[in-house]
């Protein structure tokens, strides 16, 4: 069957849901029978789903014109005679959701979590903030459960959708600290750690320098006694550094004598070598020095764009220099 049979035979499938959860609210219903014909609309819904899914229909769009089966005594087979129907076509995301409330009414809570989450999915590829909205739903039933770190999960899966469609830093860092809180419960600290650095780099990104360097000495201390993560220490010691000495050159001088204190590894690193030649050159205002220490530096060590943005940043405060690159 091609997509758009698939897409009008879930359709069909929707319709007789919708039918079995208003027949289950009669009286009669109720007392014999209800809730079975609540979870075969809930099984229906489901298929549903899958097959809009299959014609990739992810998100109620415009109105469609479908044919739909009589489903007379006299009807030849599926589709042998059908009538015409202009509708408002769901789709995935809006049958999973049908699903997921079912699974709730019958106080099966994993299974909406599930649903919710599946039509999260859904949604992801048409309409982000109803993906949102879905994950959300999935996220307070996780944490009834006592499910922390699945709802750690989705908190992730909603910062990325902020950062990627959306746009939205604030929010995508505000969701990032809530997963890292609730990995921190879990006592999963690597995990918790990934989602701090991700709102450490956000927060310099946005100017909030003090809330980074918290981030970064925090997670590079946690690392630097740790046999097979103590080598990335240097890494957050040297952001840190480097937000210390965009607020304040005397800063950055205390910083390095500390974290080379803490962690003696660190003074040896190529990051810890650059620091002191920048600020070097930023005592003696010498732009062409610090132009020199970074392509030094970038030539065996690729600078990524936060790191690039950063030592720009710095660079524009030595007298003279304006909005110039670290050519």
């Amino acid at each position: 069957m091609d997509s758009t049979g698939k897409e009008r035979e879930a359709v069909q499938l929707m319709a007789e849901a919708e039918k079995r959860v208003k027949g289950s609210h009669s009286f009669l219903r109720g007392l014999f029978g209800g809730n079975t014909r609540v979870e075969e609309a809930c099984e229906m819904y489901t298929r549903a789903a899958n097959m809009f899914k299959i014609a990739k229909n992810w998100s109620p769009g415009e109105q469609q014109v479908l044919s739909f089966c009589c489903n007379s005594a006299r009807c030849v087979g599926p589709w042998g005679c059908s009538r015409l129907v202009c509708a408002s076509v769901p789709a995935a995301g809006n049958a999973f959701c049908q699903a997921a409330k079912l699974h709730m009414q019958l106080q099966s809570k994993h299974d909406s979590a599930t649903s919710f989450v599946d039509a999260g999915n859904a949604y992801k590829k048409a309409d982000p903030q109803e993906a949102i909205n879905c994950l959300n739903a999935a996220i307070d039933i996780y944490t009834d459960m006592g499910r922390f770190t699945i709802a750690a999960k989705h908190h992730i899966t909603i910062a990325e959708i902020y950062e990627a469609e959306l746009v939205d830093i604030e929010k995508a860092i505000a969701h990032y600290e809530q997963a890292a809180d609730y990995y921190k419960g879990e006592e999963s600290n690597s995990s918790a750690n990934k989602c701090l650095l991700k709102v450490a780099a956000y927060a310099a990104q946005l100017e909030q320098y003090q809330k980074a360097i918290e981030i970064y000495e925090q997670v590079g201390t946690n690392t630097m006694d740790n046999p097979l993560l103590k080598y990335s220490a240097k890494e957050y010691f040297f952001k840190a550094a480097l937000c210390h000495f965009i607020v304040d050159e005397l800063n950055a001088k205390l910083a390095l004598e500390k974290y080379e204190e803490m962690f003696p590894a660190f003074t040896d690193s190529r990051e810890c070598k650059l620091l002191k030649k920048l600020l070097e050159a930023h005592e003696e205002q010498n732009c062409e020095a610090y132009t020199e220490a970074v392509k030094e530096f970038d030539s065996i060590s690729r600078l990524d764009q936060w790191l690039t943005t950063m030592l720009l940043r710095i660079k524009k405060s030595i007298q003279g220099e304006g909005d110039g690159d670290l050519k």
